[in-house]
């Protein structure tokens, strides 16, 4: 069998088409001098912040900091706890706690600054979204903390046309400006993570090894083109033009799981996805995934993912993500 020599850029793209953002809930906040925001950890969720107007500080429930400027932008791929502020020391207050009001679909605002002060000192953009990776999930545990773009984009070639709009609408406030920063916010947040991948995704290891490995490049991408297919350990090393058991070990010493057990992980990470966000049938994703069988892709389904695919539908899988 004779393959095209696949480049890892190649792979990182085809993979990170599946990548999603969903259940999105944005605020546009505006502060006075001094401030203290904390925003709870959300498993399987991911935050965005970018500070259009002033400076704050990004604290993490480790205790770690990052002085933010006008223009820098913020993505927090784990959904950890963390606070932004003022200053060190100034109390902080749960964003939740925080009435807000309506600006548009999934939008609100938020106002804390006193109306002594005719102008707010600090105003950001900030999200709380589903962080679906859909095949490339496995990256989000090996992702940073917090992965900041400057707001000149010098980590991030590309991103600064994107940041200077997304100054224009919050600071506008034109008619659906809203709407629009929403929307640039989720461009923006793929953007990060897809330059953090083609960066090397900071020397992490795992599935990141895995796609710049010639060999087992080959098979993951034919496994993720085609996640429905019967696939064999021998067919998986087929693709790779090595032989089984050589391909057993790398992968096992690549990826720090079974070849089989991948192939099952991927799969059902895909039918949460198709599950609760594209509305299909669980006989439907049953078939697209090469299952004979409902009951056997349900009992797959709920090994893996610890809750039946009845309740992803229904909206309860996401919860407990």
């Amino acid at each position: 069998m004779s393959h095209m020599p696949i480049r890892p850029t190649d792979l990182i793209s085809e993979l990170l088409t599946g990548m999603r953002l969903h259940g999105v809930q944005y605020r546009r906040i505006q502060t006075g001098p001094t401030f203290g925001l904390g925003f709870p950890r959300k498993p399987g969720h991911a935050y965005f912040h970018y500070l259009a107007v002033g400076t704050a500080i990004l604290r993490g429930a480790d205790g770690s900091q990052h002085r933010l400027s006008a223009g820098d932008v913020v993505l927090l791929p784990r959904g950890d706890e963390h606070a932004l502020l003022s200053g060190e020391d100034h109390p902080v207050q749960c964003l939740e706690t925080i009435d807000a009001a309506p600006l548009g679909d999934a939008v609100s605002g938020i106002d804390t600054c006193p109306s002594t002060h005719a102008v707010p000192s600090a105003v950001l953009f900030h999200g709380c979204m589903v962080f679906d990776l859909g095949g490339m999930q496995g990256l989000s545990k090996v992702m940073p903390a917090a992965m900041l773009c400057d707001g000149n984009a010098t980590q991030f070639p590309g991103l600064l046309p994107m940041v200077d709009a997304m100054k224009r609408e919050v600071c506008s406030g034109r008619i659906g400006y809203a709407g629009i920063l929403a929307r640039l916010a989720d461009a923006v947040a793929a953007m990060i993570v897809r330059d953090w991948v083609e960066r090397g995704c900071d020397g992490a290891s795992g599935l990141v090894m895995a796609l710049r490995d010639p060999r087992l490049s080959l098979s993951l991408l034919a496994l993720h083109k085609d996640p429905g297919r019967d696939w064999t350990v021998e067919a998986l090393a087929a693709e790779s033009n090595i032989s089984r058991s050589v391909f057993a070990e790398r992968f096992q010493t690549v990826m720090g799981t079974a070849p089989l057990r991948y192939v099952t992980e991927l799969r059902m990470h895909l039918a949460s996805q198709w599950l609760s966000h594209q509305n299909l049938s669980i006989e439907v994703v049953a078939e697209r995934l090469g299952y004979a069988s409902q009951a056997a892709f349900s009992r797959a389904y709920k090994r893996v993912m610890g809750y039946s695919p009845g309740a992803t539908r229904r909206g309860r899988g996401l919860a407990s993500v």
